[in-house]
């Protein structure tokens, strides 16, 4: 990865803005929509800048004081861009190409937006407010993560792309067999390619617990795991893979 996706809390912090005309105002727009303070350039307690009027040297007086700055038009003076927004408040889904091309990052938001329902904000705020009663259920985190993913699952009782989904939280909390039992799933891949990964495997390593092998498995395969998926490469299956969702990555061989 070029950059690091992270979400940034700026209610009540100030933000540089400086440009004027249609970008300015709407970086000025999406910067008050997070509840951020716009303030100039002299502003000294703003530790974050976007610069609308592709001035460099205001980018470089910035910098020079220690302030990230996002400079539109101008990727290569970039600390940060800024991604096209799927706002389903409070879930928020950002798009970025690390600034090679806006319009694409757009064409991928309106993709999005035509697919998640309107109330997928409602699905995030009822799973907060059953915290409690879900680690009463779960008081194991494994179980509890594993109990989650299935209820999640395309067609499962809180399927997120279903637009009801908020309101079977509680009939999944009561259900019983919630949590789906340990298994070892077994990938054979017939590339080292990511693209190439079918739409089943795909899913399986963002759900697995724990990944498992054979050294001729690329890196950036690895890669499309679940980040605090266990990787543990061996030269066969295991024959006690562990609680949960473990998989076998093999390569064809020519």
């Amino acid at each position: 990865m070029q950059s690091l996706p992270v979400f940034l809390r700026l209610t009540g912090r100030p933000v540089i803005l400086t440009g004027e005309g249609e970008a300015a105002d709407a970086k000025r727009r999406l910067l008050e929509r997070a509840g951020a303070i716009v303030v100039g350039e002299s502003d000294a307690e703003a530790r974050i800048a976007i610069v609308a009027d592709g001035d460099g040297p205001t980018v470089a007086r910035l910098r020079a004081r220690g302030v990230l700055v996002n400079a539109t038009d101008m990727p290569d003076l970039c600390d940060f861009t800024l991604p096209a927004i799927v706002d389903r408040d409070p879930v928020l889904i950002a798009i970025g190409t690390g600034g090679a091309s806006a319009g694409l990052a757009k064409a991928l938001r309106q993709r999005l937006e035509a697919m998640l329902p309107a109330r997928l904000g409602d699905l995030a705020t009822a799973l907060f407010a059953g915290r409690a009663a879900i680690r009463a259920r779960w008081p194991d985190a494994g179980a509890r993560r594993r109990a989650i993913d299935a209820g999640l699952v395309p067609g499962g009782p809180i399927d997120p792309l279903r637009d009801g989904a908020a309101d079977g939280v509680l009939g999944w909390l009561a259900a019983e067999g919630a949590e789906t039992p340990s298994r070892l799933e077994v990938i054979r891949l017939l590339s080292g390619d990511p693209d190439e990964l079918t739409l089943r495997s795909a899913r399986l390593l963002g759900e697995a617990d724990r990944v498992y092998h054979q050294p001729a498995v690329p890196a950036g395969l690895l890669n499309r795991a679940r980040a605090d998926a266990a990787r543990i490469m061996a030269d066969a299956p295991p024959a006690d893979p562990g609680d949960g969702l473990s998989l076998w990555l093999e390569m064809d061989q020519p």
